[in-house]
């Protein structure tokens, strides 16, 4: 997550503007969409990037944090790019040593010799806080991505506090599915949250029916808490995720509170792909040229840009 702190407004939590810490991977069936969304977005965290002074890493996934080998094909991603973003930066992360699975703690320790390396200092965040003036960060202990014991290891939650305003990033939670990361979550009492709901489009699949409505149930206790819920992330992938989510909504409408997506926070319209993936396809066909590119050996198609 890239942090500024802009003008104060009339609006509640004006003083604030997010951009998520994930890198836009945007799966679309309509391959040069997802691109095209990927270099926009890649453009714009790179514009805020020049004005942050802090970054945060929640865990070591390639959608939450840029890598430094160059890869085109799937992170959008390069040692340039990614110095453009850490550069001077004082950079907040998950440990890559406690509570974290093989995976990620492989990519942590590159992170640390790669990206990080351009850091104006690189620190440990798990169960931190941080004071800059008269704003507090502050990091949880880990807490599992999904469910109890969850393969996928474990996230840190950040809480920005400034003058009696609290937001809460709570990405890949996925809802929270676990009971133990609903109880900090509340007991944080956040004026804002965004959060990463449950991944409905994967129930049966990846991930157990059980949890999935695990994961609903304990967001619907949230948004039931918090005055201002930004949906995210899994929750949005499914086409029919505003049906999925009506118990949320109805919940939060019943205590006067409000639920959204990132796009409508900021006063814009969804802009899906993955969850419109088909009818993107019929309404914006790739070109011939894009074409071609996707038929290139993968080794080769993460070391050229898509003609996008």
């Amino acid at each position: 997550m890239y942090l500024r702190r802009n003008p104060p407004r009339e609006t509640s939590l004006g003083r604030w503007s997010f951009l998520g810490s994930k890198q836009i991977w945007l799966f679309a069936s309509s391959k040069s969409a997802r691109y095209e969304a990927m270099a926009e977005c890649r453009r714009r965290i790179a514009g805020v990037a020049e004005k942050v002074e802090v970054v945060t890493l929640s865990h070591y996934h390639f959608d939450h944090h840029t890598p430094s080998y160059e890869d085109w094909c799937y992170n959008w991603s390069s040692a340039e790019v990614a110095k453009q973003i850490y550069e001077e930066k004082l950079v907040l992360v998950k440990s890559y040593k406690g509570m974290i699975n093989f995976s990620q703690r492989r990519r942590g320790w590159m992170f640390k010799k790669t990206g990080g390396k351009y850091a104006k200092r690189l620190e440990i965040a798990d169960g931190k806080e941080f004071e800059f003036d008269d704003t507090t960060l502050k990091f949880s202990s880990p807490v599992f991505h999904g469910p109890q014991n969850s393969e996928l290891g474990w996230i840190v939650m950040t809480t920005i506090k400034y003058e009696d305003e609290k937001v809460l990033f709570a990405s890949d939670v996925q809802g929270p599915m676990c009971d133990s990361t609903l109880e900090m979550i509340i007991a944080e009492a956040p004026d804002l949250i965004i959060i990463g709901g449950p991944p409905a489009y994967l129930a049966g699949f990846t991930v157990g029916e059980e949890y999935v409505q695990r994961g609903l149930w304990n967001l619907k206790a949230i948004v039931e808490k918090v005055p201002l819920t930004v949906l995210e992330h899994h929750i949005l992938r499914g086409e029919n995720w505003r049906d999925f989510s009506q118990p949320i909504f109805e919940a939060a409408a019943a205590t006067e509170h409000v639920v959204v997506t990132a796009a409508e926070f900021v006063g814009k319209e969804n802009n899906l792909l993955e969850s419109g993936r088909k009818h993107l396809f019929e309404a914006y066909p790739p070109t011939l040229e894009f074409e071609k590119w996707t038929k290139l050996p993968q080794p080769k198609r993460k070391l050229v840009k898509p003609p996008i």
